[in-house]
């Protein structure tokens, strides 16, 4: 009797199994083949978009770029140049193909690869692509077997040495900021900072100037040999903005090669490293003594070699001179570099006033123009000053500056009295070329003030030309169709081990504002330990500034005219004599330059307009008409 299911045409129980067996199967098969078609598309991929999945895109940090649009630092692909040991046929012959290529000695990648217990070797990291193009040639034609390239994100520095501590470098990923604007500015240059569509950062625009960069690092450089200095500074700057133009800080280090520098080259040292300036403070303290009337142009002082006084408290204070400059006013100070004279002068101003009126310089305080770890330098408090600090001080010793400061409050001369902050940062763009923020003017930045009287700068300024003069210690950076206003100074280290002042470790200096009737660069120079019996401001670095100078006027395409020399046994004598003859008529000016001009430009009673540059070619009104207190003379130079 069949079974009722049969009936009903039902499959045997044995059936279902083999059915499931079969579609078992067939997904099998499906499944194999599938994995076998994924496994020859990968296999015949090219090998740069393998696993494309699990790449990381190409994100690109953000550009920095001087003022022109020069690049400095670039995100780039790079490589790593690896070596497989089993694959070497022969290893002198691997080690002198690549010597030439990557600029690493033979013996030495021989040596590397047979010292090493591991079989893959890393030989060289981040190689720009012309390099690996070279590899990948040789490669191409059978040869360096065994060596491999490992492709990856670089940041690459195309000026190499220039302005280096200024632009600093990234870590080994590429990917932070370790030093300088990299790091000051990793919130604008990084992209996972700035959150910026298509993996871009934004673009960082210095005030930085290529070619002056690399004539102040070249110049800076040769003395830095010649001198056999420890280190060399050398700043230019343009007063009127406040525009870092050059800031050269040597030894330089490259920020490609980072494993290859030390410590001391990439300090950037006009921002973070304070020192005693010496004289050339000089411009700095007599003009703030002006400013509180307790000085004026007139007033003398006598230096027979030394300063000497007998302190409230029986302390006798002795500050000892270059020389007996005799009978001295503060032109004199500046002219000679008197520090009996600046010491006497400091005597009459309290210790509170002074102090104060150097803070309005900026000393004792950051800049803010942008350098990470800029130091405050060191103005102590009058509560901690000695019977000795004032006029220690007035001629720059026990007060610490950065070469920052230096030419911020040299700004304030320069100006007619405004100070004008330095800036190194010009604008952020965004990577499709639209300004984020752009650091104005100092007018709209609100951070210029007027610090000094017009008149007291001007005279400052006046005081500075002669110093270039045959008696003035600057006497070696006159230039005879420019005028400058200079002032040199030496400082004298303090011996760590004695703590006392070193008698063969001395500081160089030299700054110059040019032109000086109307400064429109500011040039600073100081030579750290130079070697030998040439150690003086006015011996070594004076040279240095009228070469830059030279270089720089010509490039910055500031004019020049043909000054006479002032030229004189111990006072002044200027071609235009200020007489009552000019306050009654116009005088006679045609033939005159700038500078011969400049007594008359400091009178407050005296009203002239001067366009041009050269010497007066036309005048009015014209010489002889009356010269009353509403009378404006004007002047055309040529």
């Amino acid at each position: 009797m069949k079974n009722r299911n049969d009936k009903q045409g039902n499959l045997p129980p044995e059936i279902p199994h083999k059915k499931r067996f079969i579609i078992f199967l067939s997904v099998f098969a499906f499944l194999s083949v599938a994995v076998l078609i994924r496994y020859a598309v990968l296999m015949l991929r090219p090998a740069d978009t393998e696993n494309t999945g699990n790449t990381k895109p190409f994100v690109e940090r953000g550009p920095i770029l001087d003022r022109n649009g020069r690049i400095l630092a670039l995100q780039t692909r790079l490589g790593n140049i690896t070596v497989w040991r089993p694959d070497i046929i022969d290893r002198d012959v691997l080690s002198r193909d690549l010597a030439p290529i990557l600029q690493i000695p033979a013996e030495t990648i021989d040596a590397r690869i047979e010292s090493s217990s591991a079989d893959f070797i890393y030989l060289k990291k981040q190689v720009e692509q012309s390099t690996l193009r070279e590899i990948e040639n040789l490669k191409a034609e059978g040869r360096l077997r065994g060596v491999g390239v490992e492709a990856i994100v670089g940041r690459i520095y195309p000026e190499k040495r220039l302005a280096s501590q200024i632009i600093g470098f990234v870590g080994n990923e590429n990917n932070n900021g370790l030093a300088g604007i990299e790091y000051a500015l990793e919130s604008e240059l990084s992209p996972a900072s700035v959150k910026a569509k298509g993996g871009s950062g934004n673009q960082v625009f210095l005030t930085i100037d290529s070619n002056v960069q690399h004539i102040l690092e070249e110049i800076g450089e040769r003395i830095r040999r010649e001198s056999r200095a420890e280190a060399v500074m050398f700043m230019a700057m343009d007063p009127r903005t406040g525009d870092i133009l050059g800031s050269a800080s040597l030894p330089n280090f490259d920020p490609n090669d980072i494993n290859s520098s030390d410590d001391i080259s990439r300090m950037d040292r006009p921002a973070i490293w304070a020192y005693e300036p010496g004289s050339v403070f000089k411009v700095f303290s007599m003009s703030a003594l002006m400013e509180s009337g307790s000085v004026n142009s007139g007033t003398v002082f006598v230096c027979d070699g030394h300063y000497e006084r007998i302190s409230n408290r029986g302390e006798r204070v002795v500050i000892n001179c270059l020389g007996a400059h005799g009978r001295v006013t503060i032109r004199d100070i500046i002219i000679k570099s008197c520090n009996a004279g600046a010491a006497y002068a400091a005597d009459r101003l309290g210790a509170d006033a002074f102090n104060e009126l150097l803070q309005n310089y900026g000393f004792g305080a950051r800049t803010g123009a942008g350098n990470p770890g800029e130091t405050v330098g060191y103005l102590s408090p009058t509560s901690r000053w000695s019977e000795r600090s004032k006029p220690t001080i007035a001629m720059g010793q026990e007060i610490a500056v950065s070469a920052l400061q230096m030419v911020q409050a040299a700004s304030a001369v320069a100006n007619d009295g405004v100070l004008v902050p330095p800036r190194i940062v010009s604008r952020i763009v965004s990577p499709k070329g639209e300004t984020i923020r752009s650091y104005e003017a100092p007018e709209g930045r609100g951070q210029s003030r007027r610090i000094l009287k017009a008149e007291t700068a001007r005279a400052m300024r006046s005081y500075m030309v002669d110093v270039t003069s045959d008696i003035g210690t600057g006497w070696r950076a006159n230039i005879r169709d420019l005028s400058l206003a200079v002032k040199t100074g030496t400082a004298q280290l303090i011996d760590p081990k004695t703590n006392a002042y070193s008698p063969t470790d001395f500081i160089a200096s030299c700054i110059a504002l040019l032109p000086a009737e109307s400064p429109s660069l500011i040039l600073y120079l100081a030579i750290i330990k130079p070697k030998g019996d040439s150690y003086l401001g006015g011996r070594i670095a004076a040279p240095p500034i009228r070469e830059a100078a030279e270089a720089l006027v010509d490039y910055l395409g500031i004019p020049r005219g043909r000054n006479p020399q002032i030229s004189h046994p111990g006072s002044v004598s200027l071609p235009l004599p200020i007489s009552p003859v000019v306050d009654a008529v116009v005088p006679n000016l045609e033939g005159y330059s700038k500078r011969e001009l400049l007594p008359m430009l400091l009178r407050e009673d005296l009203h002239i307009e001067i366009s041009g540059d050269g010497w007066v070619r036309r005048q009015a009104p014209p010489p002889g008409s009356p010269l009353n207190s509403d009378t404006v003379i004007i002047l055309e130079l040529e």
